[in-house]
């Protein structure tokens, strides 16, 4: 049979996105914490963008499962409102980009499956390079999940205007 000669397909990082503005005590952040520390349990490594919220909370659950942690972070000049790197972020590896596009695109590149989770203009913005990509390289594409009612509203007016493509 056919499915049996097909390669499994690999996938070993697992990146978060999400609200860089949440705290502990909010559903998105616990979502995220037992999020990372399921999928690190079982030998993911989880992978963010150093910063506060979704991505501490996401590193915070992979090390209390002593699982491996990766963040792309970026120190900008000129922007003072960005995260950059949060102090309570610490992973096992960090990677250091000097500007926000090359950072996320970082991200996009160390991680085999996307979870999104509700965000601000950063999160949409990788949403939206994360839907493109797949739409570009569908097959080959990476998958991404976007985790949560945040979402609901978004994509039903996506599909209300047409901006899903029928082929």
């Amino acid at each position: 049979m056919i499915k049996n000669r097909l390669p499994k397909p690999f996938i070993k990082n697992i990146a978060f996105f999400g609200d860089a503005n949440i705290l502990p005590d909010d559903p998105v952040y616990k979502k995220a914490f037992e999020t990372a520390k399921y999928l690190a349990l079982h030998g993911y490594t989880i992978v963010n963008g150093g910063g506060p919220g979704v991505m501490a909370a996401s590193t915070k659950g992979a090390e209390e499962v002593k699982g491996e942690t990766l963040t792309v972070t970026f120190y900008p000049k000129n922007a003072p409102g960005f995260e950059g790197r949060y102090v309570g972020n610490i992973p096992d590896v960090e990677i250091k980009t000097s500007n926000y596009i090359e950072r996320m695109f970082k991200l996009l590149e160390h991680a085999d499956v996307y979870i999104i989770f509700k965000g601000g203009t950063g999160t949409i913005s990788e949403f939206g390079t994360a839907w493109v990509l797949a739409k570009l390289y569908y097959g080959h594409h990476k998958p991404f999940i976007l985790f949560g009612d945040f979402w609901a509203e978004i994509i039903d007016v996506l599909r209300k205007r047409r901006c899903f493509a029928d082929d």
